[in-house]
């Protein structure tokens, strides 16, 4: 029998976004505000990061559980409700969410329902990669998590694919765990090298090789040579998707730039009383990043439950290569802040243009490096010229 109940807020997901925006709702007096989410513990992927960095300039050492230990403290201080293993399993109408737990099914309709359902790593299988389907195939995630969350042990060779800055947390962990890293690989020309560990660069990983479990990892330089690389653990770092399967459920329309849902400057989906924040919008930012995402979406929030109206969707923001995606990627209003920006290859010292219809909107020469994992910041200013009911708003850099 399913259990039908009402809440004033309904978030999903128990990330820095969703804890944020939560605390931020309950202690302004929005009511019920209710927080899903589907692990046992809340906090979000900061639970099994243990390295320092979460506090920001205040805190640098304050590493990722005591981080998500606070989140969790101040949402509920400021009166949300926080549960746990309690998964949304899809959509009952417009603005309810059908749920289960150990307690049973449950449909839960609010005024408003918040998607703050975080991201994840592509896993092997997503990458495309060949061969036989051996033990010790992890992402950075799955790899903290048996390290940090369970004590396990992981192996003794590994070869990490990535050179990003998760990938040096991947080495990290997987010191901790006895085990050597012995290669990165990356199929970029450029990456962040781990001291101590050998980085090949254009260079891909063609096949996974043993039985039961890995033995191995064949990989390929751009220039044709190739070999193999023993091991018996890969761990396959970066390549984030948005986790957008319950939008995508709830006929939420997806940005294919993003993969995440399409939202305008206020967190607003295309459906009406639907919000999204965080990395559920365009994969992984760091954690200070997706909380203050969820911290600016508090007013917009409050403005639905008090009547405002849904606005149309306005001009989408669309981007040419080597540009991946903006965030956000619909523009009904002038922007209270900057949006994202990201590239999918590096980019030295880019001239960033903004242009609807052939009309210059913006442009900004940015100096240095821009590697493709991290996102530029464009200001909010230009929006207030965009033509509501003209064409894309284009993004070009080069």
């Amino acid at each position: 029998m399913t259990r039908a109940r009402t809440v004033d807020v309904l978030v999903v997901g128990a990330g820095p976004a969703g804890l944020t925006l939560a605390a931020r709702l309950a202690g302004a007096g929005a009511g019920r505000v209710e927080v899903l989410e589907r692990e046992q513990d809340a906090g979000g992927a900061p639970r099994h990061c243990h390295h320092g960095g979460f506090g920001g300039l205040l805190r640098p050492w304050l590493a990722g559980p005591a981080y998500a230990r606070l989140a969790v403290e101040a949402a509920v201080a400021a009166g949300a409700t926080v549960r746990t293993g309690v998964t949304a399993t899809g959509w009952a109408g417009p603005l309810s969410l059908e749920t289960t737990s150990p307690a049973g099914l449950e449909r839960i309709t609010a005024r408003a329902v918040v998607l703050a359902t975080g991201a994840r790593e592509r896993p092997r299988s997503a990458r495309l990669v060949p061969g036989s389907r051996p033990a010790g195939v992890l992402t950075t995630g799955e790899l903290q998590q048996s390290v940090h969350l369970y004590g396990q042990e992981v192996g003794r060779r590994a070869v990490v694919v990535g050179a990003e800055p998760v990938a040096r947390h991947a080495v990290r962990t997987l010191r901790r765990a006895g085990a050597e890293a012995v290669a990165q690989v990356t199929e970029h020309s450029r990456g962040i090298a781990v001291p101590g560990v050998p980085l090949l660069r254009a260079t891909t990983v063609v096949e996974l090789r043993g039985r039961g479990r890995l033995s191995g990892v064949a990989v390929r330089h751009e220039d044709g040579r190739s070999g193999v690389l023993a091991c018996d653990t890969v761990v396959f770092t970066g390549d984030w998707i948005p986790d957008h399967e319950l939008a995508r459920r709830g006929g939420i329309a997806l940005d294919p730039g993003t993969r995440g849902p399409c939202v305008d400057a206020s967190f607003r989906t295309s459906a009406p009383g639907v919000f999204a924040v965080g990395n559920a919008l365009h994969g992984v930012e760091r954690a200070a990043a997706a909380a203050a995402e969820g911290a600016a979406a508090s007013a917009a929030v409050l403005a639905r439950l008090s009547g405002a109206p849904w606005p149309e969707p306005g001009p989408p923001l669309v981007v040419r290569a080597p540009l991946v995606w903006v965030s956000p990627n619909r523009l009904t209003g002038t922007a209270g802040r900057p949006l994202l920006l990201r590239s999918g290859e590096p980019l030295t010292g880019p001239v960033v243009t903004v242009a609807q219809d052939g009309r210059l909107l913006w442009r900004r020469r940015f100096p240095g490096r821009v590697p493709p994992w991290r996102s530029l910041r464009l200001p909010p200013g230009w929006t207030d010229r965009v033509d509501r009911g003209g064409g894309p708003v284009v993004v070009t850099a080069g």
